[in-house]
């Protein structure tokens, strides 16, 4: 059995339902796993229906019934650790591999990878329940750095501090065009494109506020190498907004077009730097990565021109 405290927070939209909270505020079970995984709730110390309306500075004490043994498959995957203890994992996923299984992903994916690890290291008892808790998302085609975590108690601990924004993540991005400034945001809504449910747009009217600060390193003419900076994490955010500015990410296959001078480019988007609070610690650390190979290569063939 799982538990999990915490005081709600202000700024909640009025009559906001317990489940929905958990969901999509918290973002500790889906609208699935609640009911799957019988989600209990106290309020203020008292038993109440997952149903139940929110208001601020209600104290929330909830419970919930491990996973089921799942049918993920362990898979003996090269992985690049950061970092790792009893608790949790530092990866620099390599792109190309996907993070969660999925429909048409069965294997090969990170999860498969981590409980293959986690049972070659003898950290679970033998038919213990165990699914890793990827705390956040890389895009397929992405690479950089990922955190999971390897208990429910520092999922919770992990995934409070991204819902109120306190990780904070940066990421390295060649993106066609030259920027007329060196440094901005880009505050828009962001919504799922009605047109093709794998896409999502930018909207006035609907959708997830999203915000993200980039700035320019580097310009060659066409392409321009960016530090980005989002500070909330939606969907393809990245490659939304630099749609959305004019510049889309080079190599985007859902958001760009075909370069004729870069043909054969992939996502050049990579997570270089993760900066939040371990279990246990007192001050938050950092995990950064350098730039990939591919990068290297196609900066280098700016560089030359």
């Amino acid at each position: 059995m799982a538990s999990y405290f915490c005081i709600v927070e202000e700024g909640l939209p009025p009559s906001l339902r317990l489940d929905r909270y958990v969901a999509e505020y918290l973002k500790l079970l889906t609208r699935s796993q609640i009911k799957a995984r019988a989600l209990t709730a106290k309020r203020n110390g008292k038993a109440v229906k997952i149903s139940r309306a929110l208001k601020s500075g209600d104290r929330l004490e909830l419970s919930w019934a491990d996973p089921e043994p799942t049918d993920l498959i362990p898979e003996d995957l090269p992985l690049e650790v950061i970092y790792e203890d009893e608790r949790v994992v530092v990866v620099n996923k390599e792109q190309g591999m996907v993070v969660h299984p999925g429909a048409g992903n069965h294997r090969g994916t990170l999860a498969n990878a981590l409980l293959f690890r986690r049972l070659r290291q003898g950290g679970l008892d033998a038919g213990e329940a165990f699914r890793p808790g990827i705390v956040h998302r890389l895009d397929k085609d992405t690479s950089g750095v990922i955190i999971a975590a390897y208990n429910n108690e520092a999922l919770a601990f992990l995934a409070e501090q991204f819902k109120n924004r306190k990780a904070v993540k940066s990421y390295g991005a060649i993106v066609k065009g030259t920027l007329t400034e060196s440094s901005g945001r880009i505050e828009t809504r962001i919504t799922r494109d009605p047109r093709d449910r794998k896409r999502f747009i930018v909207s006035t009217e609907k959708g997830k506020a999203a915000l993200t600060r980039y700035r320019v390193v580097r310009s060659w003419g066409g392409y321009s190498l960016l530090l980005l900076m989002p500070k909330t994490g939606r969907t393809h955010q990245l490659r939304v907004h630099l749609r959305y500015l004019g510049h889309p990410i080079l190599g985007d296959p859902l958001y760009g077009v075909p370069d004729p001078q870069f043909p054969q480019a992939s996502l050049m988007l990579h997570a270089k730097r993760l900066t939040l609070l371990l279990p246990g610690d007192r001050k938050p650390r950092a995990f950064k990565t350098p730039l990939p190979l591919r990068f290297h290569e196609l900066l280098g063939n700016l560089e030359s021109r």
